[in-house]
């Protein structure tokens, strides 16, 4: 498999990955800036902290410059530069000295996986804490004596700022039979929140500014193509909040790209009633280009694709993974690292998604043009001599011609003569040439 892209994500990604992300901050900025480099034509907004989007509150600014836990002596036994992870994110500023006992209080670790740090929170309410490996705490525990005193430091700042994403807008190329569609979108969403965690966090945005500078070079665009680059939760919420009434008019289908980047399978996460268009056509490509993939339930739901769903809000979006974010081990800790993904895990999720947006611009209802049977002969389709064994690529065509009624878009038709939608565009562009189908609104 070519992968060139794949690599060229995994680069991306080996120079995202140093950066300490959360909701909010400097780190967001820089990873967009970067992202920017890749796309120009991103444009960068900033939400103020404070704002009220439906039933929540855009959170305050948090950025944070050092962190440090120091013995007695001076010894540094844990430290923020060694890995942004290593920081409760979110955690408010403090400095002092405190005994063993009392340190404790603000350790986290993962005892289950005694070697990784795991990655912990505290976005709405305000407190530290210091996260290291279960072994590191048994370290200390076993080194240091009961009234050891220890100085604590986190060098943060969490005030009113701003909540900062990104958006591409990529418009359809119109053509004059299909000035409808051209209104109509397909939406991409990912997430940029993450402190160093690279198939959990930046998978997703490196597949979807791939995709945007593929999509922008297609020669026709059917759809017009949003695809937003915002921090998980608050971010999705917030951007409802702004553009609510013109996504639920415009979307068709929408994917949340998260955990993208591995190779061990292929995933998706239902709409809630598993009845979209995004529903459809993952399924139809998941089951051609890997049927062992995963499919979960709308219940199983952690990531956005549940705020585009939610009540009220009832977007055709679903989530689309490699392994699923929280079915992998490595997931929320430092194990989630850049030998997790790989240029082949991010080139096969390009080439899934490369299928879907193909499968969607090609996804209309296609009705034969004639009564009966079509004579492929005499416009040069069936073969002049019949030999044994020549037939499967007619049998393609009569089967397609056979479901061509006008009530099944091509979708429809793929999964009934089982044969890839992408085997079939060949097929499309041929009958519509010979005016032997034609489009159906």
């Amino acid at each position: 498999m070519d992968t060139k892209e794949g690599k060229e994500m995994y680069e991306l990604a080996k120079e995202l990955f140093p950066i300490c992300r959360s909701l909010t901050g400097n780190g967001v900025r820089h990873t967009l800036r970067i992202l920017k480099e890749k796309y120009p034509e991103l444009n960068i907004f900033e939400i103020p902290s404070g704002t009220q989007v439906f039933d929540w509150v855009v959170p305050k600014e948090w950025n944070i410059n050092d962190a440090y836990i120091k013995d007695a002596v001076g010894n540094k036994i844990l430290n923020f530069k060694n890995h942004n992870l290593h920081i409760m994110g979110y955690s408010v500023p403090v400095h002092r000295k405190i005994k063993k006992n009392e340190l404790f209080q603000y350790i986290y670790t993962e005892p289950s996986q005694p070697d990784v740090i795991p990655y912990v929170t505290s976005y709405y309410k305000e407190r530290f804490g210091f996260c290291m490996t279960e072994n590191q705490r048994k370290q200390i525990e076993s080194d240091y004596t009961d009234d050891a005193e220890f100085e604590i430091c986190i060098d943060s700042t969490l005030t009113d700022g701003f909540l900062t994403y990104g958006e591409i807008i990529i418009p359809a190329t119109v053509a004059q039979d299909d000035i409808e569609s051209s209104n109509k979108e397909i939406f991409l969403s990912t997430y940029i929140c993450h402190p160093s965690m690279a198939n959990n966090e930046l998978s997703g945005p490196c597949l979807a500014v791939f995709l945007a500078n593929w999509i922008k070079e297609l020669s026709t665009r059917r759809f017009t193509y949003r695809i937003i680059f915002i921090p998980e939760t608050i971010g999705a919420i917030t951007y409802l909040s702004k553009n609510l009434d013109m996504l639920k008019k415009n979307v068709q289908a929408g994917f949340n790209l998260t955990c993208v980047g591995d190779n061990r399978t292929y995933s998706y996460v239902e709409s809630r009633y598993a009845n979209t268009l995004a529903d459809k056509v993952i399924q139809n490509i998941l089951k051609f280009h890997y049927p062992k993939y995963k499919q979960y339930s709308f219940l199983k739901s952690g990531s956005d694709e549940r705020r585009y769903q939610a009540p009220g809000v009832e977007l055709p979006v679903v989530g689309f993974s490699r392994t699923l974010y929280g079915e992998y081990p490595e997931y929320h800790t430092s194990a989630d690292d850049l030998t997790l993904i790989s240029p082949s895990g991010l080139q096969g999720s390009f080439g899934v998604m490369k299928q879907i947006i193909f499968s969607l611009e090609y996804n209309y209802k296609y009705k034969v043009t004639t009564i009966c049977e079509p004579q492929l002969g005499k416009r040069g389709l069936y073969p002049t001599v019949s030999k044994k064994g020549q037939y499967d690529e007619v049998f393609k065509m009569i089967h397609f011609l056979s479901y061509a009624d006008g009530t099944n878009d091509l979708i429809d038709i793929s999964n009934i003569i089982n044969i890839p939608v992408g085997e079939l565009f060949e097929l499309v562009e041929l009958f519509l040439k010979n005016m032997l189908i034609e489009k159906v609104n």
